[in-house]
């Protein structure tokens, strides 16, 4: 077995030993270009390792019309696990004479711009977690959308992943239930600005604390045969 294979069966087995539900790695060498880091991170990583772990369908199923204030915490709760299974991740890569940067699960840079340090939905397509649906959210045959991701940037020798192709076919849950009205038949044709006033409306009103909604992750629901309804 290469370094390569070899590093990548050990930093896989070592994350889902300690929780990682979703694993794979992406080759960054044509996107790092985006990441708002300082140039002399982005001149030393080339892999992505990106994993992500499932939320509860039951707290999910509370959900209605709004975001509870139950899935608000459900939703923090999971980032911080992420972010530290991320600290264990590349403190591990760093014990193996590797360098290792943990990518914070949720950390908005600017909220309007819809922009953070780099997207872990983009990584996660990249390392063949699944692809962007139409709600523009990362989906996944096993998960659907209901999951969080995170990602540890590094120069460890690792074999990467492969995209996947979109697979919502002809389900439209997500379509229907958006309150917004801003997800559309076409991914490409999401509105961003109007799915965003819906959420800073759920704030306003004191629902949540942070602009989520969770209404789209709920209808883009998980099934063990691998298809999404």
């Amino acid at each position: 077995m290469c370094s390569e294979d070899k590093n990548y069966a050990e930093l896989k087995g070592f994350a889902g030993a300690h929780g990682a539900g979703l694993f794979g790695v992406a080759d960054i060498s044509g996107v790092k270009g985006e990441f708002e880091l300082s140039g002399s991170v982005k001149s030393i990583v080339d892999r992505a390792v990106c994993f992500g772990v499932g939320l509860s369908s039951l707290v999910l199923s509370e959900i209605e019309t709004q975001p509870t204030k139950l899935y608000f915490h459900h939703y923090r709760t999971a980032n911080m696990f992420l972010d530290q299974l991320a600290f264990a991740v590349a403190a591990w890569i760093e014990k193996k004479g590797f360098s290792a940067l943990p990518v914070a699960a949720s950390q908005i840079t600017d909220w309007h711009a819809q922009k953070a340090h780099l997207s872990h939905k983009k990584i996660g397509h990249l390392a063949g977690l699944g692809w962007i649906g139409r709600n523009n959210l990362l989906v996944s045959k096993e998960f659907g959308a209901q999951f969080r991701l995170t990602t540890v940037l590094t120069d460890m020798d690792l074999k990467s992943d492969v995209p996947v192709g979109d697979g919502c076919g002809g389900c439209f849950s997500c379509v229907e239930a958006c309150p917004a009205g801003a997800i559309q038949e076409a991914q490409k044709d999401f509105k961003h600005l109007v799915c965003f006033e819906r959420l800073k409306g759920f704030q306003r009103q004191n629902i949540v604390g942070q602009f989520i909604c969770g209404i789209c992750v709920k209808a883009c629901g998980k099934n063990k045969t691998g298809r999404i309804y």
